[in-house]
């Protein structure tokens, strides 16, 4: 069969030209490219649920073709998380950002190991840090600035976020996302579930504010059959 010239290309099925060059001059197709699921963000309380907003929001989620990242935990975690799961036919994963155990942090038996109750069951893509923090530990006069913290991880590696009521560690996350410039919103009925937030953070207290927020930020249009 007659070799490729160096100035010829395979073409893909699509038909596009591949400038794709391998060994002595010959040339491989490219393979096409690859399409990223956006990543949403959910942060909230690791001791109450909030099962109503979380589980309509996991739910909502899991129909928009989204990846949900979590810090992988109990509260608002678990309960959004086993919503998004549940969900059929959705084509996005869980992904849970865990706590190493501090204790173990240095230990020599394979590495660090995730803290107790880390992930939960509904984690389908664990990710182990080696950064224990969390909660009031992790936020300081810097906004949270503190290098043993997870948080910059859970808002660096979300294109957008939803913050549900919680404690100082939802309030560090939030104040990281405005700090990194990620696209934040608080699923709050009041501004006293999240104490200390700051006052460029819009406020939603209905699934719909919610929707409208995330769908724009992402430019995603409604599921199949469904509304906003």
């Amino acid at each position: 069969p007659r070799k490729l010239g160096k100035r010829e290309s395979w073409k893909l099925p699509g038909g596009d030209a591949c400038a794709s060059c391998c060994g002595r001059g010959m040339l491989r197709p490219m393979p096409p490219p690859v399409t990223r699921l956006p990543i949403v963000g959910v942060m909230g309380s690791g001791s109450r649920p909030y099962v109503e907003r979380a589980s309509a929001l996991g739910r909502w989620l899991a129909e928009c073709g989204v990846h949900l990242l979590t810090g992988g935990g109990a509260g608002v975690m678990t309960a959004v998380s086993k919503s998004f799961y549940e969900t059929p036919h959705r084509s996005g994963l869980v992904i849970g950002i865990l706590p190493c155990d501090e204790s173990l942090e240095e230990s020599r038996d394979g590495g660090p190991k995730p803290k107790d109750g880390y992930p939960n069951p509904w984690v389908e893509i664990p990710v182990l840090t080696h950064l224990p923090l969390s909660g009031q530990r992790a936020l300081d006069s810097d906004g949270g600035a503190e290098s043993m913290s997870r948080n910059h991880i859970n808002v660096l590696s979300s294109d957008v976020i939803v913050a549900l009521p919680g404690d100082a560690g939802t309030l560090d996350e939030v104040r990281l996302a405005v700090r990194y410039q990620r696209p934040v919103i608080a699923f709050i009925e009041s501004d006293r579930e999240l104490l200390g937030l700051p006052a460029s953070v819009p406020i939603s207290g209905t699934l719909e504010g919610v929707r409208t927020f995330v769908t724009t930020q992402l430019g995603l249009s409604a599921p199949q059959g469904k509304s906003f």
